[in-house]
């Protein structure tokens, strides 16, 4: 998925923290895994995160998206935060950057 303003100052520190939380299964940030589909940052500075999770029976995936929440929240210019868990479409491994692949050994 392509992040709609990478070039916003604001949209790189959300992306920023985004990247500090992983996966608790796949030790690569869940950005680089390819789990967040969309990040939108309005004008009252409210960010909506859109995500997808590698399964369903995923074990964090109740608390997951809160901790997204709060360290996205945690970023002074932010007002709110809300973190959207979507499953269209269903991740796959192909969704993974550069990076995670050769974190995994799959380069």
């Amino acid at each position: 998925m392509e992040i709609q303003n990478p070039e916003n100052e604001l949209q790189k520190k959300v992306i920023d923290t985004i990247k500090t939380c992983y996966d608790p299964e796949i030790p690569v940030n869940i950005y680089e895994l390819g789990l967040i589909y969309e990040i939108d940052i309005n004008k009252e500075n409210h960010a909506h995160v859109k995500m997808s999770l590698t399964s369903p029976a995923c074990p964090v995936a109740g608390s997951l998206p809160g901790e997204i929440e709060a360290k996205i929240l945690g970023i002074d210019e932010i007002k709110k935060a809300r973190v959207e868990v979507v499953w269209e479409p269903q991740w796959t491994p192909d969704m993974m950057s550069e990076v995670a692949r050769y974190e995994l050994g799959m380069m």
